[in-house]
C-alpha cells in the first residue's frame, strides 16, 4: 500500500561558509552549510538510511513507521510505501543491479525489494532471527547482507535466491558492509574488533584492529581507493565498544585510525561526501574526514538531533557517483536534510 504524503521543506543557516573542500580530480566542490529540511508527517517513522536513485529521487526506510519512502530530488514529492508485514524494521537501503532498491528487514529477518513504482516483494532468510543490517550491490550483482545475530554474510540475486557464508570468527557481529574497488564485498565485525573481506565466490579473509573492542559500525569505499569506518562508542548492542574512531583499512588490509576530536555520543553512519571527503553522522552533527585524517564537525540542527544516515548517492558501490547534494537522516527530529554543494 502506499500513499502520498503532504512534506514541508524547511531552510536552516546553521554555518556561514565554513566548509572547505579538499582538492580532487573532479571539480572542488563546498557548501554554505544552508541545511534543508524536510519534516516527515507521520509521528516517530524512524527514518534511518537512504539511497539516491539515478533520476535523482531519495529513496529511506522507516525503521519505525513500517514502511519505506521516496522524495524527489528537491525534497518535494514524498510518498510513503508501507511494508506488508507489521514490525518488520526496514534498516538498510540500497540500489540493486536490476533499477530496484533493497532493503533489510531487520526484526522481520526478511530481505525487501521495492520497484521504482512501489511494487514490494519480501524473501526469508534461512537462518533464524538472523537480524540483517547493512547491505550493499556487489561487483556480481548480486546484493550482499550482514547477518547481526547470525553470524553469516548472505547474498541475494535480483529474483530473490539467498545464499549464505558462515563468518570464521563465531558471534562476530557483522553490522555493516561495503563494495570495494577490488571487486569484493568488505564488512565490519562489531562483537570481535574486526574487518572482513569476501569474494564473489564466498571466500572470507578478516583483518584484525589494534583493539578487539574497537566496535567497528559502518563502512564505505573512499575516493583514495581505500576503505574507511566508524568505529563505535556508548553502549551498543549490549556491548561498550573502545571507539569513537574513523578507520582506515587498505586493500592489503594495512589500517590507520583517527580519532573524533568530541568525546560524547557515537559516530552512526559513513558516506562519500559530494567533496569526496569521508563524512559521517554523530548526534546533532555531520563530521567531516579528509584523506589526510583532519576531522571537524558541523552542526545540523538548532535544537537536540541524532543524525543517523548519511549519503551522497554513491551507495558504497564504486565507482562513485555522486550528486551536489549530502542528505541525512533524523529520527529524533522526525526528519530527512541534505546540504547543497556547489
Amino acid at each position: 500500500m502506499s500513499y502520498p504524503c503532504k512534506n514541508l521543506l524547511r531552510l536552516i543557516y546553521i554555518f556561514p561558509l565554513l566548509l572547505t573542500p579538499v582538492q580532487a580530480a573532479e571539480a572542488p566542490l563546498q557548501t554554505d552549510g544552508q541545511v534543508h529540511e524536510i519534516l516527515l508527517p507521520r509521528a516517530n517513522s524512524g527514518p534511518t538510511t537512504l539511497s539516491i536513485a539515478a533520476n535523482g529521487a531519495v529513496w529511506f526506510t522507516l525503521s519505525s513507521g513500517n514502511a519505506i519512502a521516496r522524495v524527489n530530488a528537491d525534497g518535494s514529492g514524498l510518498v510513503e510505501f508501507a511494508l506488508p508485514n507489521a514490525d518488520s524494521s526496514p534498516r538498510i537501503i540500497a540500489e540493486g543491479a536490476d533499477g530496484n532498491f533493497w532493503f533489510s528487514e531487520h526484526t522481520g529477518n526478511r530481505m525487501g525489494r521495492i520497484t521504482p513504482a512501489g511494487v514490494i516483494a519480501e524473501f526469508a532468510i534461512p537462518t533464524p532471527d538472523s537480524q540483517p543490517r547493512a547491505i550493499a550491490l556487489g561487483s556480481d550483482g548480486n546484493i550482499w547482507f550482514g547477518e547481526f545475530a547470525g553470524g553469516k554474510i548472505g547474498r541475494i540475486t535480483p529474483n530473490g535466491v539467498i545464499t549464505e557464508f558462515d563468518v570464521p570468527t563465531p558471534d562476530s557481529g557483522p553490522r555493516a558492509l561495503a563494495a570495494g574497488p577490488d571487486g569484493n564485498i568488505w564488512f565490519s565485525e562489531f562483537k570481535t574488533g574486526k574487518v572482513g573481506r569476501i569474494t564473489p565466490q564466498g571466500e572470507i579473509t578478516e583483518f584484525a584492529l589494534p583493539r578487539a573492542n574497537a566496535g567497528p559500525g559502518d563502512i564505505t569505499a573512499g575516493a583514495d581507493g581505500a576503505m574507511w569506518f566508524v568505529e563505535l562508542a556508548g553502549t551498543m548492542d549490549g556491548i561498550q565498544p573502545d571507539g569513537n574512531r574513523v578507520g582506515r583499512i587498505s586493500m592489503n588490509g594495512e589500517i590507520r585510525e583517527y580519532p573524533i576530536p568530541s568525546a560524547d555520543g557515537s559516530p552512526i553512519n559513513i558516506a562519500v561526501g559530494p567533496d569526496r571527503n569521508i563524512w559521517y553522522t554523530k548526534n546533532g552533527a555531520l563530521g567531516r574526514v579528509t584523506i589526510e585524517g583532519e576531522i571537524v564537525e558541523f552542526s545540523v540542527a538548532t535544537g537536540g538531533a541524532r543524525t543517523v544516515g548519511i549519503t551522497a548517492g554513491s551507495d558504497r558501490q564504486p565507482p562513485l557517483h555522486l550528486t551536489n547534494r549530502l542528505w541525512f537522516t533524523d529520527p529524533q527530529n522526525n526528519r530527512i536534510g541534505y546540504l547543497k554543494f556547489e
